[in-house]
C-alpha cells in the first residue's frame, strides 16, 4: 500500500477478477465523452483498484465486501468492477485510466501508493469521481477517506496483555510509515496498561504482501519468545504459522477463525461497506462533494469481534467495555495517564496530555516497550 515513503508522511498504513474489455467493443472516446452515461436508467459504473489477489481475508478482502455491500444496497442502479493484484505506480495509473476511459464515474483506489496516480488520471477526467482511500491529498473530484485503525489495536493489546505468558509479543509490520507506527505503538500501550511487564518485537519487511515472508517473521519471532503475534501486513501467512506453532495471533483486516482456528484471540476488522454505499449514494443523488473522512471504532470503520475459544469471557467483557467506552468518546489510545516515553527514553506525550489529528498523522517514534529501531 506504501512505496517509498519517509517518515513526514502525513497519513497513511480482493465475482469475476477479469478486466472488462470495453475498449474492444467501443470506439475511442474523450474523457468528456467517456465520463457521460448513455441513457438517464444507465446504472452507475463504479471501478475497484485491488493491490494485492483477491484471497479469502486481509485488506483486499474487506474493500471487495465494500463493493459487494454496495452492489447488494443499490441493486441495478449500480454496476461494480474490479481488477486485483495491480501494482502501485506505473502500473496503476494505467489502469485508473482505463477505468476512467471506458465509462466508469466513479472509482475507489484503497492504497496509498494509489494516491498520486488517482491524483494525475483526476486532472485529465474532471467529471469522473474518485475515492483514494488512505490517501491524504484531494482535489475537487479526488475525496481521501481512512480509519483509525490504532483504535482497534490499543483494544487487541488489551487482549494480548491478558494472554501472553512469556510477556512478549511479536509484530510483523509492512513499512515504516506513520499508520503502521500507530498501530504498533497502539497495541504496546495497550498491552502495557494490563500487564507493565509486556513488550513488542517488531520485524519490517519493506512489502505489504508477500506470505512467505510474512511467515518466516512470524517464526523468527516465536522463537525469540514471542507467544502472541500481532500483524500489519496483506495476508493472513502470521495467523497460518501461529495456528502451525500453537500460539496465539491478532488478525486483521478480517476475521481468521477459519485459518486459524485455536490461534486467534480476536480480530480487529475494517468495515468499509457503509462509507463506500453512501459515497456512492451521494454521486447517486449529485451532491458528492470531496472532502476527508478518519472514522473509527464510533463510526463502525473498525472493529474488535471474533474472539477465539482460548480467550476467557472475563477477557472478552474487558475488551468489549474499553471498546464501548472509546466509542463512547471516554478512552482515547494515545491519553497519557502518566508520561509516555519512546523507547529511547523521551517524553513524547506529557501526563494528562492526548496527542492532535495531526500529530498522529505524523507519527515518527516507537513507544517504550517497543524494541528496536525505525529503518
Amino acid at each position: 500500500m506504501y512505496k517509498n515513503l519517509v517518515a513526514t508522511l502525513v497519513a497513511a498504513c480482493f465475482i469475476s477478477p477479469v478486466f472488462p474489455q470495453t475498449k474492444a467493443q467501443t470506439p475511442a472516446q474523450t474523457p468528456a465523452q467517456a465520463t457521460a452515461p448513455t441513457a438517464a436508467t444507465a446504472p452507475l459504473k463504479i471501478g475497484f483498484l485491488y493491490v494485492a489477489p483477491l484471497t479469502d481475508a486481509g485488506w483486499v478482502r474487506q474493500h471487495e465486501e465494500g463493493r459487494k455491500a454496495v452492489q447488494a444496497a443499490l441493486g441495478d442502479q449500480v454496476k461494480t468492477t474490479y481488477v486485483e493484484n495491480v501494482a502501485e505506480g506505473a502500473d496503476a495509473e494505467r489502469v485508473i485510466r482505463d477505468l476512467a476511459a471506458t465509462g466508469h464515474q466513479l472509482i475507489f483506489t484503497p492504497s496509498f501508493g494509489y494516491m498520486e496516480p488517482t491524483l494525475k488520471v483526476a486532472q485529465e477526467f474532471p467529471n469522473v469521481k474518485f475515492e483514494s482511500i488512505t490517501g491524504y491529498k484531494t482535489a475537487p473530484n479526488v475525496a481521501v477517506a481512512n480509519a483509525r485503525y490504532y483504535e482497534g489495536r490499543y483494544l487487541a493489546g488489551i487482549a494480548a496483555g491478558r494472554m501472553t505468558t512469556s510477556n512478549v509479543a511479536g509484530y510483523v509490520a509492512g513499512f515504516p510509515i506513520p499508520e503502521v507506527l500507530q498501530g504498533i505503538n497502539a497495541f504496546a500501550l495497550g498491552m502495557r496498561s494490563v500487564n507493565p511487564k509486556a513488550g513488542v518485537k517488531v520485524i519490517w519487511l519493506n512489502t505489504w504482501f508477500d506470505p512467505a515472508r510474512e511467515r518466516d517473521a512470524a517464526m523468527t519471532l516465536f522463537n525469540q519468545g514471542a507467544d502472541v503475534m500481532a500483524f500489519h501486513t496483506g495476508s493472513s501467512a502470521v495467523m497460518v504459522a501461529a495456528q502451525e506453532r500453537g500460539k496465539l495471533a491478532i488478525a486483521y483486516h478480517s476475521d481468521m477463525r477459519n485459518i486459524a482456528p485455536d490461534a486467534q484471540v480476536l480480530a480487529v476488522t475494517h468495515r468499509w461497506g457503509a462509507y463506500y454505499t453512501a459515497r456512492v449514494k451521494a454521486v447517486l443523488k449529485g451532491n458528492w462533494k470531496s472532502g476527508k473522512v478518519w472514522g473509527g471504532v464510533k463510526d463502525g470503520m473498525v472493529k474488535v469481534e471474533g474472539f477465539g475459544s482460548k480467550v476467557p469471557p472475563a477477557v472478552q467483557q474487558e475488551v468489549l467495555a474499553r471498546q464501548l467506552d472509546m466509542a463512547k468518546g471516554r478512552l482515547h489510545p494515545f491519553k497519557a495517564r502518566q508520561p509516555v516515553l519512546d523507547n529511547v527514553g523521551q517524553v513524547v506525550i506529557a501526563q494528562g496530555q492526548t496527542l492532535s489529528d495531526m500529530e498522529i498523522l505524523q507519527m515518527n517514534f516507537l513507544v517504550q516497550g517497543v524494541q528496536g529501531k525505525l529503518p
